[in-house]
């Protein structure tokens, strides 16, 4: 399409003028016959002083019907679709959430609700309502909200705003087996319809147990909350774990989509929602430099690791049993290798998103041996940070004999041509030496080293290292020459850091998940194939697991147990320290 003034299309323009042309035309004919309709017959200018009192007793009543079109199809000639400078805004709509007095709803998703409506990203009459077994009103549910966004919100408080979101506040008491809190629902989902405009969009999060799921989603269905007026939508978005192995996320799936269709579902992973992870593929995909040599060719491993600083806190009840791999790897891992080692999508919509990254896990092969490609363990008490710390056998509410594991490590193969031959070693664990997650594709040696062995004893392997959090960025790091007059070579860095690069701070994962749920834009959320996919991936692991020993123990602080240093010796290499 060619282009006009401003980089307006030559359509758009050539509409313009047309439509400015035909009005005048009509406007000049209905004058003109105004005109001809006078008194003279003709079309004459103002008559002249000895004619003005032959006029001066005549009364003349004109009237002039003048027909107006009004386009209500009316489309800003100056706003070129392809103009991505303006944000995208959220339509009429509400939000849902199931479980709103959790520690999700309080420090993410409250937060996150009132930041969007801070950056003018959602409507002015977005409706926010909360679900729990709480014995509030509506305003006690707004002092909640408040209380959070004061103390969890990203962005400045501003009483505007909040006045304005705060009307759009309700909240409804009850437990999901409770009918007449469902039907309370209803009226309040139909009553904001009325008083807020939501035009009967809304999306139910919920940010319950996974042993929940089914029963919120069939008192949805029962009550007729899941199926939308028409011209309206209805979303159901679902925190993770998304099942406890292959079977029940197939239950799970099948339950949810007898109530909502797949298209209807949005599985939340808030690393994706990150603005690294996202940069993940505009640096492969928008760059000629990385592509070439992102391959067998070039990449000797990749190492993809999340490490957390803490321990299990007081969440014994919900950790004990499903361990670091099912929390960390089935999901946020495997999505963080999918991304890095797919294929160009034909498109960034969520469909060539999802046939990429299916490729990917599809051609996954575990270690022949799982009791040397994997490694599990479980932190003991030691001096962390100048504290001592309790291990996770001494934790409240922890039994003696748990086998559950609090590090993963695992190292799997890609049978694809870009990548044969090539491991990706997955790792993640809890009271580790920092909180860090990062991807680092860690590049072959060169072949041929003319210098000295003594001029690179202190060379490593060139890298790239995608900084996930806490400081989003990315570091490449190489060889260079030290000054001086013997030839030396040490590896030192490039860095980029989006706090540096620039002026705007990155949004929330949560911000950013919120608000592509009530767009209806679903690159950013795994589809039930992934999940299961993933499953498939992490189950023969657990099943090893079950009925082989029990799990190493590392020093809290430390970097893991010593028998996953000896995984990745015996291949000859050894993991990054971050």
């Amino acid at each position: 399409m060619s282009e006009g003034i401003e980089g307006i299309p030559q359509t758009a323009e050539q509409e313009t003028k047309g439509t400015k042309e035909d009005k005048e035309a009509r406007a000049a004919q209905e004058a003109a016959g105004v005109e001809q309709t006078g008194v003279s017959g003709t079309a004459e200018a103002a008559p002249s002083a000895d004619r003005a009192d032959t006029y001066a007793d005549i009364d003349i009543d004109i009237d002039i019907d003048i027909d107006i079109d009004i386009d209500t199809d009316f489309i800003n000639p100056l706003r070129d679709p392809r103009d991505r400078r303006l944000p995208r805004i959220a339509g009429p709509s509400g939000l849902v959430i199931f479980g709103v007095t959790g520690d999700l709803s309080r420090k993410k998703l409250m937060p996150a609700v009132y930041d969007l409506a801070n950056r003018g990203l959602l409507p002015p009459g977005f409706s926010l309502v909360g679900f729990a077994r709480r014995d509030w009103e509506d305003q006690d549910f707004a002092q909640v909200v408040h209380d959070a966004v004061r103390e969890h919100a990203r962005t400045p408080f501003r009483e505007e705003v909040w006045q304005q979101l705060a009307e759009g506040m309700r909240f409804i008491p009850g437990d999901f087996d409770d009918d007449t809190a469902f039907k309370q629902l209803r009226s309040a989902v139909e009553e904001l319809d009325a008083s807020r405009g939501t035009s009967g969009n809304y999306a139910f999060y919920l940010s319950v147990p996974p042993k929940f799921f089914p029963k919120v989603v069939q008192q949805l269905k029962k009550h007729k909350l899941a199926s939308a007026p028409e011209g309206s939508w209805r979303r159901a978005v679902i925190e993770k774990p998304f099942g406890h192995d292959l079977r029940s996320a197939e239950e799970l799936n099948r339950i949810v989509h007898e109530v909502f269709d797949p298209e209807q579902v949005f599985r939340i992973d808030h690393y994706l929602g990150k603005e690294t992870v996202q940069n993940l593929l505009a640096l492969r995909f928008a760059n000629q430099m990385f592509e070439p040599i992102w391959n067998r060719s070039f990449v000797d491993h990749v190492q993809i690791t999340m490490a957390e600083d803490i321990g299990i806190g007081g969440r014994a009840g919900y950790y004990d049993g499903i361990g670091a791999a099912r929390d960390v790897i089935q999901n946020h891992l495997l999505q963080l290798m999918a991304l890095t080692a797919m294929e160009e999508p034909a498109a960034f919509d969520a469909a060539s998103l999802l046939t990429e990254k299916l490729k990917v896990l599809k051609a996954v092969r575990l270690p022949q041996d799982l009791g040397q490609g994997t490694v599990r363990g479980q932190y003991a008490a030691a001096w962390q940070g100048g504290t001592k710390v309790r291990g996770y056998l001494e934790e409240d509410g922890i039994d003696q004999s748990s086998t559950t594991d609090t590090y993963a490590a695992v190292r799997l193969q890609v049978d694809n041509r870009r990548w044969a031959g090539v491991p990706f070693y997955l790792r993640t664990g809890k009271r580790l030496g920092r909180r860090v997650t990062e991807i680092a594709v860690v590049f072959q040696r060169a072949p041929h080293s003319p210098f000295d062995s003594t001029a690179t004893e202190e060379l490593g392997s060139n890298a790239i290292v995608i900084r996930v959090q806490p400081d989003e960025g990315m570091t490449v790091r190489f060889g260079s020459k030290v000054p001086g007059t013997s030839m030396e070579i040490r590896d030192v860095t490039m860095d980029f850091a989006y706090g540096e690069s620039f002026t705007e701070s990155s949004p929330e994962a949560y911000e950013r998940l919120i608000l592509d749920v009530l767009l209806g834009d679903a690159n950013l959320f795994p589809r039930h194939q992934e999940v299961e996919e993933s499953w498939k991936i992490l189950d023969p692991i657990e099943q090893y697991w079950a009925t082989h020993g029990r799990p190493a123990q590392y020093a809290s602080g430390s970097w893991g147990p010593e028998e996953a240093d000896e995984m990745l010796a015996r291949d000859g290499r050894s993991w990054r320290r971050p």
